[in-house]
Parts: structure tokens; C-alpha cells; sequence
């Protein structure tokens, strides 16, 4: 739950210019988080040196794969009717293959390759760089599986290929796995235990985007502010490392400051922080440089220090707002998003107005709510009774997203006549007439095209506001253009 899903990416299809050297067609459609998004470039590189060129076209393809994720049911609910769609599809095309790949599968690779036999390979998160032997199974009639989980897979020597990106921004993958044990989450089970990419390789990464015109990066990970490198190897194992190890070892404040060092004028952003592993240090880097944005995402998931134990988040109320005074004391413009789940197990009316007054403290600029649904693996699951009633949970949400619309709106007031750096993304979804882009707190902003074009850094003077989104008129070029 901790990670953003884009509803409108959902199932989207990967692209890239195709080689002419290849003679076979791949189609890999994505759900989740970034963090999915992300790991299907990974794969897309991998078997592009494999023969593969990629396809937006089912029917045309000779190997389909979809990427999964075990966060919330209907994501579940849809890859199983998608897998449903490519085997009526295989029927009059036996030869082509499909594969699972990601967090669905380690759970569910008995049931998909062997009572359901809806698929010919499972593939775990960890695995991807196993592809050219498991599609060499395949091709022979085997079934395949690798849903092995590492201790030290990142990924760091794959340069992900950029697919259906805006030509601006990018992912850049800091970490992977989460040793926060929530009872409501799956992901260390999908995932794994918490490891970190060595960070000359991120630089190195980094630096080619930029070189390829990219103009913003987003540092992902599960919980990037766990990110520990001291040569390799598991966070939990670091009291292990030697004294020259933890001399050097870079955390990640000290990954910020370096990347924000090596590219001064690429904005930098980072998702998703966890409240018990923000260290004051990383707020002190936010403030430092200016490349990097005003923004933090900061999952809180309820207000209530009884349910935030039963969750097992390692944070009371308390905590976490002082955390939200050391960052509006330290950088007093930075927007907050949450993370918000209601009706977890237990939850009492008392909690739910904990929940709403903790909002009201905070006033979050904007917000990704969720009603409790009970996920297959996680200790809530197998421990607690999902006791609260579908409509109760139905009407807190509605408070909650009905509470957050309210501070939405107050919180993109606040940017009513200033004058904010927007780097341009592309062409406004309501009008051909205007550009879209962000302001450093992520906020969406739209202003007539004249003569400006996507990759700009522009300063727009904002003058109207929805809940969502700043309305303004672009008054120059940025210093940072």
C-alpha cells in the first residue's frame, strides 16, 4: 500500500524503436506501483539483446507478459481476466508463450502453471536476469519458474530501457525489498528483505539521463529512506560490516546530496518515504539544494496510535507530527501526500475521528485512500478478522476523500498569485491549446503553449486553482532553463 498506483497507467503496453536484427515480437503490460513500471524496462532491456522487439499488438506477439502486483485485489482480479484474455488469444496462436513476472507471482505460481495452467512461466522480481534461460525452457515445452528472492539483486548493471516515457522524466531505482513488516502488506513477502544499488551505479545512471535530455528524475524505492550501501548486502546485516565499511557506507541523505551534486540543474524527486525511517538529515539535504522538489509522499495510513499498532507501523501520532513540524519548519513550502486506509481491522469510530483530526493538523495537499481489503499472505490476514462492515468502511472513506478534497483546495490556494518553476511534460489533457507540467511540490499546472516546448523550465505567474490544478500564464524561461 505504500506505493502510488496511477489508475490511468493500469495495464498500459510497453514500446520502444524496434531492431531490425530481431526476429521475435514481446508484449508486457504493467500494473502497480512505479516500481513495477520501472521493472518492466529492466525486462524489456534484458530481452531486447534476446531477440526481442516489442509490440502494442496481442495478436502479434510471441511472447506476452504481464507484470503483476499484489497490493490490492482488483489488480489481482484484473491480471486474472487479462491472462484469461491471451489464452483465448493463445488458442489460435499455440505457439505464442505467456508469462507472470513480478509480486503476483511467488504466491501464486502453483496455481497458475499448475492447476490452472494459464501460464508457461512464473518469474519473480528477483529473476528477471534468469529470462533467457527460463524463455529457452519455454521454447522447448517446458513450464518455468523463478520466484527466487535475493540478497543482492538490484539490478544496478541493467540500463532499464525508456519506454513509454514523456522524454523528461524518469525512474531511477535506489532499492529494493522492505524490512517493514506491516500487517497489512505483502510486499516483503513479493519482495524481499531490503537491499541497496551501489550508488556510482545510480550516479552513472543519472548522468546518462541527463546526457539523454532528461530533465527530472524520481529516486524509487519501496522505502527509499532505508537506502544503507556499504559494499553490498542486506540493511539488516550492516552491524556486521566493518569498521571501513560503515566509515564509507552512504545513506540516503548522502545519496540525495550526491546526485543533487552531480546534476545541479535536474530536479530530483523520491518515492516512498517511511515516517520511522525519515531521519532529519534527509529534510537538512531538501533544503540544501534547490534541484531538489518540495514534495514528500509520507504514508501515514492511520491517525490512530492504536490502529498504527495493529498495523505494525513502528511511528505513534506523535512522532509523525513532529516530523511534519521538522520538515514545514525546515523547508515551510513542501507539500505532503498520505497514504490512508480506513476500516482496518478493529478500527472504532474514536479511531476514524483520530484519523480525520490528524488530517485536519496536517492539511495534506493531496492524497491516495483506500478502503481495508484483506490481502492473501499478510499477518492481518492470517491473525485478525476483517470485522468492520462494508458500508461502514464505504462511509469513512467517503469522509476521509471528502476531508481531503477540502485541503486539496486550500492547499493549491495557497499558490494563487506567486510566480512557480514548471518544467513542461507535455500537452494538457483538457486542451491542445495548453502545456502541462509540475511546480517543485508536484503540483499539476496548465498555461497557453506560445512559443515554449516540452523540457522547458517556465516560469508561470498562477492565477486561478481547482482542487487539483494551477491555472497561470508563463510570464519567462526559468534560471534552470
Amino acid at each position: 500500500m505504500e506505493k502510488i498506483i496511477d489508475e490511468s497507467q493500469q495495464g498500459s503496453t510497453l514500446s520502444l524503436e524496434n531492431n531490425e536484427k530481431n526476429g521475435r515480437k514481446l508484449y508486457i503490460e504493467s500494473y502497480g506501483c512505479q516500481m513495477n513500471f520501472s521493472d518492466s524496462e529492466i525486462v524489456a532491456s534484458i530481452l531486447a539483446k534476446e531477440g526481442f522487439n516489442t509490440t502494442q499488438d496481442l495478436n502479434d506477439a510471441d511472447l506476452v507478459l504481464v507484470n503483476t502486483c499484489s497490493i490490492r485485489e482488483k489488480a489481482e482480479q484484473t491480471v486474472r481476466k487479462r491472462l484469461e484474455k491471451f489464452n483465448a488469444v493463445k488458442r489460435t496462436r499455440p505457439n505464442m508463450k505467456v508469462g507472470v513476472l513480478g509480486c503476483m507471482a511467488e504466491r501464486l505460481k502453483s496455481k497458475f502453471l499448475e492447476e490452472e495452467k494459464i501460464v508457461d512461466m512464473v518469474v519473480g522480481p528477483d529473476a528477471y536476469k534468469d529470462l533467457p534461460n527460463l524463455i529457452q525452457e519455454i521454447d522447448e515445452g517446458r513450464n518455468a519458474v523463478n520466484v527466487i528472492l535475493s540478497k543482492d539483486e538490484t539490478y544496478g548493471d541493467v540500463a532499464p530501457v525508456r519506454l513509454n516515457t514523456n522524454g523528461v522524466s524518469a525512474f531511477v531505482s535506489i532499492t529494493r525489498g522492505c524490512d517493514n513488516m506491516c500487517t497489512f502488506c505483502v510486499v516483503p513477502f513479493t519482495r524481499g528483505r531490503e537491499r541497496s544499488r551501489d550508488p556510482q551505479s545510480i550516479l552513472e545512471e543519472v548522468n546518462d539521463l541527463w546526457d539523454r535530455g532528461f530533465k527530472e528524475i524520481t529516486l524509487l524505492g519501496q522505502n527509499v529512506d532505508s537506502y544503507l550501501w556499504y559494499g553490498g548486502g542486506l540493511k539488516k546485516d550492516f552491524d556486521k560490516a566493518t569498521d571501513m565499511q560503515k566509515a564509507t557506507s552512504v545513506n540516503f541523505a548522502g545519496l540525495l546530496e550526491l546526485v543533487a551534486h552531480a546534476q545541479p540543474k535536474m530536479r530530483i524527486r523520491f518515492s516512498t518515504s517511511n515516517p520511522q525511517d525519515m531521519t532529519l538529515d534527509v529534510i537538512e539535504a531538501m533544503a540544501k539544494y534547490r534541484n531538489i522538489c518540495k514534495y514528500i509522499h509520507l504514508p501515514v495510513q492511520s491517525g490512530s496510535n492504536r490502529i498504527l499498532k495493529a498495523m505494525n507501523r513502528l511511528h505513534t501520532r506523535e512522532e509523525y507530527f513532529e516530523l511534519i513540524d521538522n520538515i514545514k519548519k525546515l523547508i515551510p513550502d513542501c507539500a505532503i501526500s498520505q497514504d490512508m486506509i480506513t476500516g482496518f481491522p478493529t478500527e472504532t469510530e474514536e479511531d476514524h475521528q483520530d484519523t480525520l483530526s490528524l488530517m485536519e493538523y496536517v492539511k495534506y495537499d493531496f492524497g491516495f485512500m483506500f478502503a481495508y481489503s484483506e490481502r492473501p499472505g499478510t499477518l492481518a490476514e492470517r491473525k485478525m478478522d476483517d470485522d468492520i462492515p462494508e458500508e461502514t468502511k464505504k462511509r469513512r472513506l467517503t469522509e476521509i476523500i471528502d476531508l481531503q478534497q477540502k485541503h486539496s483546495h486550500y492547499r493549491t490556494q495557497e499558490h494563487l498569485g506567486k510566480t512557480e518553476e514548471i518544467l513542461i511534460e507535455g500537452t494538457s489533457k483538457k486542451s491542445d491549446a495548453h502545456w502541462m507540467g509540475r511546480n517543485s511540490q508536484n503540483t499539476v499546472a496548465v498555461f497557453p503553449k506560445e512559443h515554449y516546448k516540452v523540457g522547458d523550465f517556465v516560469n508561470v505567474k498562477i492565477n486561478e486553482c481547482t482542487s487539483a490544478t494551477l491555472i497561470g500564464e508563463a510570464v519567462g524561461y526559468s534560471e534552470n532553463n
